[in-house]
This record gives structure tokens, sequence and C-alpha cells, in this order.
């Protein structure tokens, strides 16, 4: 996305359209408009003409533009689960990894970035109730990994809306629930973690329709992404006009909750006031 910003101003400043870029590396005007969205990979060949095309002939300028196409063409740490890893998916994961603020509502579920592994088992286990154990362990494990951008040599910004409602369901059982919670009191101590509770009676649904996930990347050339997960695909919005929209319910979602510096005592009287439950039968004496 980045390669391909400085790519379409560079175009734009030479007056050259896109029709004209591409048929100077054999292609079409829809593979400029990809490659400048950041939704294919370049090929050195046609990065090296598209820079003479728009007149770079700079040698250190040449090169950056080549380190900035290796490094986007490199594979992930998540490569090795391409078998099973969807590609809508798969873009995501390159997303997170580069954001610097990723801001999130959640009405269903703890997120997924601060989830436990039992948790998240759990979970996973009921949305794929036909996949065997491995496979399941293998999406326990993709999810856990991810989870190491919070604790990295300079972490992004989480800030997380969540719902009452979600807190309170026990996903995994009680003892799976009170050890989730418990993380989550973890997480509210970090200082890139900014955790809100949305009340029952507010009614965070009514104000969004569904779960969804803004991203921030510290390249300025970079739009905000808003992220919206579907069963089967996902969609990427970054227009404006979109972008508006969903800062304005996040902004209004946020004022709504309680204040971050609330949530470890409502955190702790959820842990403490919930009746216990047994999550298998005991046996009769």
């Amino acid at each position: 996305m980045l390669l391909g910003g400085r790519l379409r101003r560079l175009r734009e400043a030479a007056g050259i359209s896109r029709e004209d870029a591409g048929e100077s590396i054999r292609g079409s005007h829809s593979k400029i408009s990809r490659l400048e969205l950041g939704r294919t990979g370049f090929r050195e060949r046609d990065l090296v003409d598209l820079l003479a095309l728009y007149g770079v002939t700079d040698p250190t300028e040449r090169e950056e533009f080549l380190e900035l196409a290796r490094q986007a063409n490199a594979s992930g740490w998540w490569h090795r689960d391409n078998d099973w890893l969807p590609k809508w998916f798969d873009t995501y994961l390159g997303l997170e990894q580069a954001a610097r603020l990723i801001r999130c509502y959640e009405p269903r579920a703890v997120p997924e970035l601060l989830q436990t592994a039992d948790y998240a088992r759990a979970l996973l286990s009921l949305a794929h109730p036909n996949e065997s154990f491995a496979a399941i362990e293998r999406r326990v494990a993709l999810r856990m990994r991810r989870q190491h951008i919070l604790t990295r040599p300079e972490p992004p910004r989480i800030w997380v809306i969540v719902e009452e409602a979600a807190l309170r369901r026990r996903i995994g059982g009680s003892a799976v629930w009170l050890e989730q919670l418990d993380r989550l009191l973890e997480a509210v101590d970090q200082p890139n973690i900014t955790l809100q509770v949305l009340a029952d009676h507010v009614g965070g649904p009514a104000l969004a329709d569904g779960a969804f996930t803004m991203l921030r990347f510290t390249e300025s050339d970079l739009p905000d992404i808003v992220y919206l997960q579907q069963l089967t695909s996902a969609l990427y919005l970054d227009k404006q006009a979109d972008l508006a929209a969903y800062r304005a319910v996040a902004n209004m979602l946020s004022v709504h909750a309680s204040p971050p510096q609330y949530t470890r005592g409502l955190l702790e009287a959820l842990r403490d006031r919930q009746p216990p439950t047994v999550d298998e039968p005991t046996g009769m004496n």
C-alpha cells in the first residue's frame, strides 16, 4: 500500500494516465489500479519500467523503491499457514502487523488480541465444529502468535471497546472464563492498551451494526483502514466517507462506554460477584 501510494503520486505528477502506465508494463489500467491500492505484489521488472516512465533516475531513490517492493513481496511469519488461511485474512494479518493504532468494537466476545489460548480454543471449536483437534490447535496457535505485537518493542496502541454482555458470556466454562478475566486485568495495566466496557443499557448494537476494527499506520502515506470480518470473507474500507462514518461511531461508543480508569473495577466486580457455576456435573454419593 505504501509503495503503491508513492507510485500513484509519481504517475499523477508526471501527468500519465493509468492506461498509459499499464501499457508500459504490458498490462492494463486495472493492473495499475491494483498496484497503487496495494492489492497485488510487484514484479521488479514492472517497477523498474514504471520508475523509468515516471522519470525516477536517481540510483538511491530507485533502490529505495526496489527495497520497498522486496519488503512488500516478502512472506509474513504466518505464511506457513497458507494451506488453510484464506487470502482475505492473510491481507488483514499484514495490516495488523504494520498498524500503530488498532481500534476496535466487539459486541460478542473478548477481542482476539486479548484472548487466552483456552478461551480462543473454545470459541474456535464453536465456530468450526467439523474441524479436527489438530486444525483447531493451528488456529489457536496463530491467534496467540498475533498477540506478540502487544509486547514487542514499540508496540501498537490498542483501543478496545467491548460489550458488558460479551464479558459475561462464559465461553468455555467457568474456569476458562475466570482465566480470561484475569488476562484482561493484566492487559489494562499495559500502557499501550486501553479497554473500555460498554454497559448493557447503553445499547451498543443499536449504535453499530456489528464488530469492526480501525487500523492506522505509522506511514502518513497510508490511509486508515476499516476492517469488517464476515463469515466467509471480509471488507476493507478506505474511502473517506466510510472512514468518517466509522470514526464517528467509534467516538460515540467511547463516549458512552465507561472511562478506562473504571475498567479494572468493573472486571473485578464481574469476576467476584458472579455466582459460581459448575462446568460438569459432580458425582452423587
